[in-house]
């Protein structure tokens, strides 16, 4: 499995392409705000063949959905999966931007409800989800167990965790998922978050504070 990291939006968010030898490949967390991100993303599966089946979102947060619409209407057919308990931030992510003075077009809604101990395929790789929320109320990590990868979203970063006073957080729930369902995971694991630089379970495990 490859893994392409995009870093978009004025939120510096952290968009994964997902893909293996087969060419089909997956999204997550389609961030891409300005027509240039949109653009850098399309020209990056087209120059490598890749055929895009569908998105997965970690969490619905409007960052992690600014390019869902574009992303619908560029690749017809394709399918948006989420945690239910998501479906609230799809539904009101315009309102949700122009409080913060953005402009956002209206992402597509979930087709699929994914939840803890799905397995999800696209070509010969699956990735097991695990539904850790505080950060948000259906806050899921996509693992790649036989590659040892990991994309939490913006459950747990370098050196700190999501924010938790956003609707729907909650520190200890997010901390007890950490714990209970990450930090167990082997050390090697290489965690790919919503924002900021990649890490290791390892790393986090003996250096983050919020996790000591």
């Amino acid at each position: 499995m490859e893994i392409k990291a995009f870093t978009f939006s004025p939120f510096a968010e952290n968009t994964y392409l997902l893909y293996d030898e087969t060419k089909e490949a997956v999204l997550i967390d389609p961030g891409c705000y300005f027509a240039g991100e949109k653009k850098a993303l399309s020209d990056f599966i087209s120059e490598n063949d890749l055929k895009l089946t569908k998105v997965l979102y970690t969490h619905c947060h409007l960052d992690h959905a600014f390019g869902s619409k574009y992303i619908s209407e560029t690749y017809k057919g394709i399918e948006f999966w989420g945690n239910e308990a998501e479906k609230i931030f799809i539904d009101s992510a315009i309102a949700h931007a122009q409080s913060f003075g953005i402009n956002m077009e209206q992402p597509p809604a979930l087709n699929k409800y994914i939840s803890e101990g799905d397995c999800i395929t696209f070509g010969n790789t699956e990735l097991h989800t695990i539904c850790i929320p505080g950060h948000s109320p259906g806050g899921l990590c996509f693992y790649n167990k036989e590659q040892g990868d990991i994309i939490p979203g913006d459950i747990l970063f370098k050196g700190s965790i999501g924010r938790s006073d956003l609707p729907g957080g909650n520190q200890n729930q997010l901390i007890d998922g950490i714990k209970k369902k990450l930090l167990t995971l082997p050390d090697s694991v290489v965690v790919y978050p919503g924002h900021g630089d990649y890490t290791t379970i390892g790393n986090e495990k003996a250096l983050n504070p919020y996790l000591q």
